[in-house]
């Protein structure tokens, strides 16, 4: 049976650990936390969301929970392990040493989820690194027995996901074989970068933006680099530019234009801050056979924290998704 108890989020949304034993590598204890948006009275349940977040970030997005919620969608997000509520003292913030070892949250979370909504097949959405996390996650369950089908699995949504590394070329190719090498020998050993507060800036309501978060789990900064998670991240970026089979139609959605910035201007607010959007656009097509990818003028990083209209063209986009390609689980949405 699963434990709930209350979330950080306050009333109406609650949250279950799932105990992960001890950390492959090699930094104790470690678990994931699994969140819910409680159904509220009257709402129907024809399918649910597992939504996964990027790197410097865990799950705090309400308005997104909602909008599924009111299409028939229950609603669950996990952090993973050393991510957001599941960071322990000892731990290295978002630190892992291969992308793989996250199939053992979302495997469980998955199980927890399909049981939670009376076997109501999932949605799974992600951001950025997330995005990267559960394209390949979805192709190693597409080859299991029965596929992403059997699973329960119907679509895939991602949100700006990173599908390569952004930059200089000479990163990408000697770069990446330096990371390769140092992240082996120094796995937790800090990347030395430029300054990266500007999109964090762009969000929190105590700088320019309209979000309240929690900076000790999503720093204004972000979280240090390190050598073997950028290994990691860049063995993923290998395996899917050679080209996955997730079994589901996809949606990608990014921001029509790339602005990178080292201190915070308006042009922060209307742009993608963090990754180059060009990428995303080159590489979603190896995701499979259906997958669709739409430019939202005006997004941020993460499309579901921009201004107003670029988010409310993000949510009529998934509207229009859901109708053609999940049917029988897309309700129309309630009147305003």
């Amino acid at each position: 049976m699963t434990t709930w108890q209350p979330d950080v989020l306050g009333e109406g949304y609650e949250q279950h650990r799932i105990d992960l034993g001890d950390d492959p590598d090699g930094q104790g204890p470690i678990d994931a936390t699994l969140v819910r948006r409680v159904p509220r009275d009257g709402e129907q349940v024809r399918g649910a969301v597992l939504y996964v977040h990027g790197f410097s970030d865990y799950f705090f997005q309400r308005e997104l929970a909602d909008f599924f919620a009111e299409r028939g969608y229950a609603f669950y997000a996990l952090d993973l392990r050393k991510c957001g509520r599941s960071l322990k003292a000892g731990h290295t913030a978002h630190y892992v040493s291969d992308l793989a070892l996250y199939d053992a949250e979302l495997d469980r979370a998955l199980q927890v989820v399909r049981a939670e909504a009376g076997g109501a097949d999932v949605l799974a959405v992600a951001h950025s690194t997330g995005g990267l996390v559960l394209s390949l996650w979805l192709d190693r369950v597409n080859r299991r027995p029965g596929g992403t089908a059997a699973a329960g699995i119907r679509g895939l949504i991602l949100n700006s996901p990173w599908f390569d590394l952004q930059g200089a070329p000479y990163l990408r190719s000697i770069g990446t074989e330096v990371v390769k090498l140092v992240g082996r020998l120094k796995p937790t050993t800090p990347i030395k970068l430029p300054p990266g507060g500007a999109y964090g800036e762009s969000l929190s309501i105590t700088h320019q933006g309209e979000w309240e978060f929690d900076v000790a789990w999503k720093p204004i900064e972000g979280f240090p680099v390190t050598f073997g998670w950028m290994r990691a991240i860049r063995i993923g970026h290998a395996a899917l530019h050679r080209g996955l089979d997730i079994g589901v139609p996809a949606l990608v959605l990014r921001s029509t234009r790339t602005h990178f910035a080292t201190a915070y201007g308006p042009e922060v607010d209307a742009a993608d801050a963090v990754l180059d959007v060009r990428q995303i656009a080159r590489w979603s097509g190896c995701l499979g056979d259906h997958t669709e990818i739409v430019p939202i003028d005006g997004a941020r990083h993460d499309v579901f924290l921009s201004r107003s209209e670029p988010r409310a063209a993000a949510y009529a986009t998934i509207d229009r998704w859901l109708d053609t390609n999940l049917p029988a689980q897309a309700p129309a949405p309630a009147a305003d």
